[in-house]
């Protein structure tokens, strides 16, 4: 999936991360849908220098979707649900230079989303398996997000 992003100082240890996260896999194992994006910004601290060794940040987002709840794979084939949601959490990382113009960034994010949402049938049948009137609401405590992204410095 392509990760995007851009980061920049603020302080001596701290940094600003923005990047934005997508799939547009129409299918996942047949009728089960898989897109997404989100948008991550972030604040950064560094504990040994920017851009060097671990970090922890703290992170507030927002995403839209059309895909199929994990537990419904099983039990509920024909339905996925489409909607948005926010999320706020954390992030716990680790920055390593490869050059002077290259670095490696692994990290796993993780916290609470909130999302909104209306059920729908992946098999031709009209309408909402819900019977509510807006928006159907779900929270959970999620990881959203990791992995190993290189790193371009544009100095």
């Amino acid at each position: 999936m392509p990760n995007i992003g851009i980061e920049t100082s603020m302080g001596e240890k701290t940094t600003f991360s923005f990047d934005i996260m997508a799939s547009f896999w129409e299918s996942f194992k047949r009728k089960k849908p898989m897109k997404f994006i989100t948008f991550t910004p972030e604040i950064r601290y560094n504990f040994k220098e920017k851009y060097n060794g671990f970090y922890l940040g703290g992170n507030a987002g927002f995403d839209t979707f059309e895909l199929q709840k994990w537990n419904y794979w099983k039990d509920y084939p024909n339905r996925y649900e489409t909607g948005m949601g926010y999320r706020i959490g954390a992030t716990i990382g680790y920055n390593k230079e490869l050059s002077n113009k290259f670095l490696l960034d692994i990290f796993i994010r993780g916290g609470w989303h909130q999302g909104f949402y209306k059920g729908r049938y992946n098999d031709g049948t009209p309408g909402s398996y819900e019977n509510v009137k807006n928006w159907n609401k779900s929270g959970e405590w999620l990881p959203y997000g990791g992995g190993v992204m290189i790193s371009y410095k544009l100095n």
